[in-house]
């Protein structure tokens, strides 16, 4: 299955006037090449594909960076011509790197001419060469894996028409309640990837799953050696392998490898953050806008990159998952953390890369740690995620006392609620008086929390 969102996004890209080549970003397997094919269907376009792993004697044309010669190398590859109606897709441009340098010269020589380039573990190969990427005459999309709206609507697609009805004033019935945990129970175990969904859609084997998890992971790391030195493949792969455990947690280097440096496990890290496997969630002061402006770039967590692969590499089967109830069922809430933040690039709809960040005050008596800041407009709103029907509020109240949002948002399992808090708060000074408004919001409902801060922005 493949983002509808992300496909209106190439539809909105190829009507523009002054449209440049379009590079697909996000990590191996997530459907990019699917979304392109299912676009030029879609659209009626002829679509000339070149896998350019297949041809790697095409560096050496591309680095001439004449586009004449660069298409006819291509048409003899399809064995056709193209014409006003065809859209070039230049599938694993990282096996040939000189090809990222020629995207400028299709938008200066030929910009009536559709061009999308994608690739697998495109950073590593870039961090290997000395030119940079050819700012200015290329754009960007961003693919991820599915979202659980777009698995909900090839698995119950009646419950994403109870969503689309959601509002601040009409709650849910709890019939519809219990059914979308229950879809979104499915969802942490099945997770994104358009392969691992597919199967399930045609065998509901939550085997066959499993099988399909284990190959994406190990495919991913048969995949490191490509593009780094061995030395640097035992590190890389076992830091792949750990960051699913460090979700939710302050990173610390020594976790990752006692027997390497610091700096290179940072490295790795920052090797697969780029490769859009983890994405780094910075500390920051959340003072004003933009809110990534004000980040420690020395404090952070992580994130995975799929919720079901998560679970694969933390070993949580599907009798684990289904048969734990409360807080239990996140494993002290990693778990729906990970939930939560796999959705936060949503509102961003592709159009640039995240920058999470969360809010942490360390002190000697006690910390206080929101999950995640957001913005809306110029509202900045902390969230905190619960992986029960109940927990403390009281970092929410720290940040509320500190920073004064005009809401506060907690993710849980209960049903949507809006209500006014007002708490004593204990600061390193003095005890403080706290009230402010929570949205209370069940997990499954992420997707619909622009709309609702929108409404609560507008006064409706």
């Amino acid at each position: 299955m493949i983002s509808r969102l992300a496909e209106a996004s190439l539809v909105e890209w190829l009507g523009e006037t002054t449209r440049k080549p379009l590079v697909l970003r996000g990590a191996r397997q997530v459907g990019k090449s699917t979304l392109v094919r299912q676009f030029a269907a879609h659209q009626g376009l002829d679509l000339m594909e070149i896998n350019l792993e297949r041809h790697l004697y095409l560096d050496h044309i591309f680095k001439t960076l004449k586009i004449d010669l660069v298409l006819r190398e291509i048409e003899g590859l399809a064995g056709k011509g193209q014409h006003h109606n065809t859209l070039i897709f230049l599938d694993e441009i990282q096996a040939t790197p000189n090809a990222l340098q020629a995207l400028r010269y299709f938008y200066e020589d030929r910009p009536e001419l559709p061009v999308i380039a994608a690739g697998s573990l495109l950073e590593f190969t870039l961090s290997d060469h000395a030119f940079s990427m050819p700012v200015g005459r290329i754009e960007y999309r961003y693919l991820y894996p599915a979202t659980f709206r777009e698995f909900l609507s090839v698995v119950a697609a009646d419950l994403t028409e109870y969503l689309n009805r959601l509002t601040l004033k009409t709650p849910l019935p709890d019939s519809v309640h219990q059914r979308l945990l229950e879809k979104q129970r499915e969802y942490l175990y099945v997770g994104g990837m358009p392969e691992a969904i597919a199967e399930y859609i045609k065998s509901s084997s939550l085997e066959k799953v499993a099988r399909i998890h284990r190959s994406i992971a190990e495919t991913y790391e048969d995949d490191f050696a490509k593009y780094v030195r061995r030395q640097e493949l035992m590190l890389l792969q076992k830091v792949f392998r750990y960051v699913p455990r460090a979700v939710g947690r302050k990173v610390k280097y020594s976790a990752f490898s006692r027997e390497d440096q610091a700096k290179e496990v940072k490295k790795a890290i920052s090797l697969l953050s780029k490769a859009r496997i983890c994405t780094p969630v910075y500390n920051s002061n959340c003072s004003g806008l933009p809110l990534f402006a004000d980040i420690d770039e020395n404090t952070y967590k992580l994130l995975f990159m799929d919720i079901g692969i998560f679970n694969h590499i933390c070993g949580n089967d599907w009798l684990a998952i289904s048969a734990l109830e409360g807080r239990e069922l996140v494993h002290e809430g990693a778990m729906a953390e990970q939930f939560i933040g796999q959705h936060l690039p949503v509102f961003l709809e592709g159009r640039e890369a995240p920058k999470p960040v969360y809010w942490l005050r360390e002190s000697k008596s006690a910390n206080a740690e929101v999950d995640y800041v957001i913005s809306r407009g110029n509202w900045i709103v902390p969230i905190e995620v619960k992986a029960g029907k109940s927990g403390s509020l009281k970092s929410l109240q720290q940040f509320v006392l500190s920073k004064n949002p005009p809401v506060a948002v907690r993710f849980d399992l209960n049903p949507l609620s809006i209500q006014k808090v007002s708490h004593s708060t204990r600061t390193a000074s003095a005890v403080g008086t706290v009230a402010f408004q929570l949205l209370s919001l069940p997990l499954y409902a992420v997707e619909e929390l622009p709309r609702l801060i929108d409404e609560l922005r507008a006064g409706r």
